[in-house]
């Protein structure tokens, strides 16, 4: 099957890498490639972009991009400085991070990730390896699911959503997205207008399941110590989860931390490793308008210094 993919804020997130033609790019989540092959669009016979992705419908589809300066690696985000070791690169000149779920994996019902198909519950972006959503669904305790629905969900009725899992596989094993979304609509009493009673349950267990803040939070150190002075990095992020890990890493790269009391002059201060480039950029209303996943979209970028870590 295949399935519509507009990437979100496109132009705005591959300008901010200020691509310089003979320069090495990391794309962290290559997707469907729309962030990729701008980058290529914009180097020199000499630039060369390494694109990373769990997915293998996305391995797939890069796959087919016979262009030299392209490489793909089959793997998240987090083995970034592994991989770049292996293929001998030690610096690169900018990182971009569209984080999250892509439209292609929601869409494709197959995969287990949406509430609006009933399908065999996996999530796994990479279906070659790890626990599905199943099986961490009938085999976790009680306590355990409450604290990921409530921690990844932000959703206040987690408790009562972790009884109902518990209690409903008591009764049959829980294997599809229907059967899950229908338990956490018995459980879940009130939603915001227009929310579907499992979204923030379905979003919990798919951060889980992928570990997804745990590898944006390795990655952006990795980021930072292979970027080269006035190399960028570029993250769009889409919910307030991970947004607040990679604003409080830039925020706290961007900062002197010298102990309190020093006698120092300000023109003394220590130069910190990251400078943050203009304000966060939410994506446009004609953007919105014809792709409404764009709406929680926001891109921060930073620019490495001449700090030594």
């Amino acid at each position: 099957m295949s399935f519509i993919h507009r990437t979100v804020l496109l132009d705005e997130a591959v300008e901010a890498l200020a691509i310089i033609p003979d320069g090495i790019y990391v794309d962290g989540t290559f997707g469907r490639g729309g962030h990729s092959r701008l980058i290529l669009s914009k180097l020199g016979p000499n630039g060369r972009l390494i694109g990373f992705d769990k997915d293998l419908q996305a391995i797939a589809e890069a796959n087919t991009i016979t262009d030299p300066r392209f490489t793909i690696v089959h793997e998240g985000f987090a083995g970034l400085a592994q991989a770049l070791d292996a293929l001998g690169v030690s610096q690169i000149d900018g990182v971009l991070l569209d984080l999250g779920v892509s439209s292609p994996q929601l869409d494709d019902g197959s995969r287990g990730f949406s509430f609006r198909f009933d399908a065999p519950l996996d999530m796994r972006m990479d279906t070659t390896r790890g626990m599905t959503a199943a099986q961490w669904i009938n085999s976790a305790d009680v306590k355990e699911i409450a604290e990921v629905v409530r921690d990844y969900g932000e959703e206040r009725f987690a408790k009562q959503v972790a009884t109902a899992i518990v209690a409903g596989r008591d009764i049959e094993p829980i294997t599809t997205t229907r059967q899950l979304a229908a338990l956490v609509a018995k459980a879940v009493r009130t939603r915001e207008p227009g929310q579907d009673p499992a979204t923030r349950t379905f979003q919990a267990v798919r951060i889980f399941i992928n570990r997804e803040l745990e590898e944006l939070s390795l990655i952006l150190p990795q980021a930072l110590a292979r970027l080269k002075p006035g190399g960028r990095l570029s993250v769009i992020a889409f919910h307030s989860l991970e947004d607040r890990i990679v604003k409080q890493f830039m925020q706290h790269a961007s900062k002197s931390h010298m102990p309190d009391r020093l006698p120092l002059r300000a023109s003394e201060m220590p130069v910190p490793p990251l400078r943050i480039i203009g304000k966060p950029i939410r994506a446009s209303d004609e953007e919105v308008a014809a792709n409404p996943r764009a709406r929680s979209a926001i891109l921060r970028v930073a620019e490495r210094t001449e700090a030594a870590l």
